[in-house]
């Protein structure tokens, strides 16, 4: 009774470990085929060259590479891509952050493989199903919704150049008035100040004025 109260805490401890290997995400799960042998030295270098990874790091979910290289099969690197081999259909890349998040993108429902949801096997019929994981219904992808969320992407990314484009056109011409009440300003100076040079050159107005002060008469002795 006393060895089963010593053993119990080393069972309760390797337990959860064996658990957690033998639910572990395969090495090569969610990467293309041909990089199978890219992956298969010891160590391994991030596509990008930033740095390099064991290979016992692989899909670990824990992301070493800024590329996602290291994690093809889980949603650890926001910019990693997740092969679906899709035997059937055609093979196809998603982002890693669709990996297990109850939905089916991959036909062969191989970026849903944690359990949480269980994904139909539709390569066969040529099809992409989305599982709907609260309803326990599954519907056909539209393609025309993912064809409208690129639009409305597209034409949010034209709004904002048409903004920026529309802003530049706004401060043109605050210049261009600018200029011209600017023009017309040293004009009307220009003209007052040519009115008054033409006034005091005015032989007669010269002469009314200098008689005016005394200048110009006749003295006579």
């Amino acid at each position: 009774m006393g060895a089963a109260l010593v053993l119990l805490p080393s069972i309760c401890f390797f337990l959860p470990l064996s658990f957690v290997r033998s639910s572990s995400v395969p090495p090569l799960l969610g990467a293309h085929p041909l990089d199978e042998k890219y992956f298969a030295s010891k160590v391994i270098k991030c596509k990008d060259g930033s740095r390099v990874f064991t290979r016992d790091r692989l899909n670990d979910n824990f992301c070493d590479c800024v590329d996602g290289t290291d994690e093809p099969g889980t949603s650890a690197c926001p910019a990693g891509k997740f092969y679906c081999r899709n035997l059937g259909s055609t093979p196809q890349f998603i982002f890693s952050s669709r990996v297990n998040d109850r939905f089916c993108d991959c036909c062969d429902g191989s970026d849903e493989y944690d359990g949480s949801i269980n994904c139909p096997h539709t390569c066969i019929m040529g099809g992409s199903v989305v599982y709907e994981s609260h309803h326990g219904i599954s519907r056909v992808s539209d393609l025309g919704n993912i064809y409208g969320e690129t639009k409305n992407r597209i034409s949010l990314d034209d709004l904002i150049e048409k903004l920026k484009g529309l802003k530049v056109v706004i401060i043109l011409q605050v210049l261009l008035i600018s200029c011209v009440v600017a023009f017309r300003i040293f004009r009307r100076h220009a003209a007052r100040r040519k009115k008054r040079g033409y006034h005091w050159g005015n032989p007669i107005r010269t002469t009314s004025i200098m008689a005016a002060f005394g200048f110009g008469r006749t003295s006579y002795v």
